[in-house]
């Protein structure tokens, strides 16, 4: 596509205030697009986007109705949702609700739109081959894993009812941060942003859950794809999309994957500081290995991790969480636009 196109484009971006959300909508905004956020900072930042941006509850329809500023939009990017395994399990009816009703109203505000959707290699559960393709039996283990795979059977079965095209993007473990964007939950859950944070000394030692695994050091092996990369990704799903190319669907990872063993010993090489950890039992529904093949996303959208080891991964986040010990700063908790 070329760049005067994106220049005309009108982009919601649904958690646009999130990780990975956000980093989306800069990229888009870069290219040129008009992007509008629609976010309830239930997980994400003010500081993360500073672009157009109205709070709201999508699991409340008629908010989301109000909420879509007025015109033409080409497609909407849906990041929004809950994505904590554990949690997950414990409180299964609260993931069902949170990632399921919002996109049955997004869907029903905009029904022939253009949809993105954010999925996960967790709709796969426990892989049956060394890494995973697209054809790879989706037998999710956990409630959030089903949560996802359910938002992919809704766009098949829109489309087959209204030719409306869509486009999901598995990804594996999003990571990394860019100069002015880092991974900064609350609470935070994620391996990388805490195994830095006890290194630095600005959170307790971190808890390695299971080491028993059957693996070749007892831990789990997952594939760290850079959010940056995820973010090139969802704009070449888009291009695809609005080329007129139909839908699809892509697995996202670097095709490699590293340990939590591997992943301290990065972040204490680059670091020049010990991680402090200790066991903890295994969570449920934590498979002990999950790795892509990103092949099909290589082949038909042109993109390749730019990222492709776990040391410059863990680089990009050191040096983001060493200059913001303390995350993102909310301006204000209360601000709708």
């Amino acid at each position: 596509m070329n760049d005067e196109r994106w220049n005309h484009l009108r982009i919601l971006v649904t958690g646009g205030m999130g990780y990975i959300g956000s980093e989306t909508a800069r990229q888009l905004a870069a290219k040129g697009a008009e992007v509008h956020v629609l976010d309830n900072l239930s997980e994400g930042h003010e500081g993360a986007w500073d672009g157009p941006f109205t709070l709201v509850d999508l699991e409340d329809q008629t908010q989301t109705i109000e909420a879509i500023p007025s015109g033409k939009w080409d497609a909407v990017m849906h990041f929004s949702a809950r994505c904590y395994v554990g949690e997950s399990t414990r409180q299964p009816i609260r993931y069902w609700r949170a990632n399921i009703t919002p996109i049955l109203n997004l869907l029903d505000a905009l029904p022939e739109l253009p949809f993105i959707l954010s999925s996960s290699c967790a709709t796969f559960g426990n892989p049956v081959q060394d890494t995973i393709d697209e054809r790879h039996p989706q037998a999710p283990v956990n409630p959030y894993g089903a949560t996802k795979l359910a938002g992919e059977r809704i766009l098949h079965d829109r489309e087959k009812a209204n030719n409306s095209p869509f486009a999901i993007l598995r990804y594996f473990n999003a990571a990394g941060a860019t100069e002015e964007h880092g991974e900064d939950h609350r609470p935070e859950t994620h391996l990388i942003p805490l195994a830095i944070k006890a290194a630095l000394e600005t959170s307790p030692p971190l808890t390695v859950f299971g080491t028993d695994y059957d693996t070749p050091d007892g831990t789990c092996i997952r594939d760290y794809i850079h959010v940056a990369d995820l973010a090139r990704a969802h704009l070449k799903a888009l291009e695809w999309i609005l080329d007129g190319k139909g839908s699809n669907h892509w697995n996202l990872g670097t095709g490699t994957g590293a340990s939590i063993m591997d992943v301290l010993r990065a972040i204490e090489s680059i670091s020049g500081r010990p991680v402090p950890w200790k066991k903890g039992e295994r969570r449920t529904g934590d498979p002990s290995k999950l790795v892509a093949n990103p092949s099909k996303a290589e082949s038909e959208l042109g993109w390749v991790p730019e990222f492709r080891t776990i040391e410059d991964i863990v680089a990009t986040a050191i040096s983001w969480h060493q200059k913001r010990p303390s995350g993102y700063r909310v301006k204000n908790e209360n601000h709708q636009s």
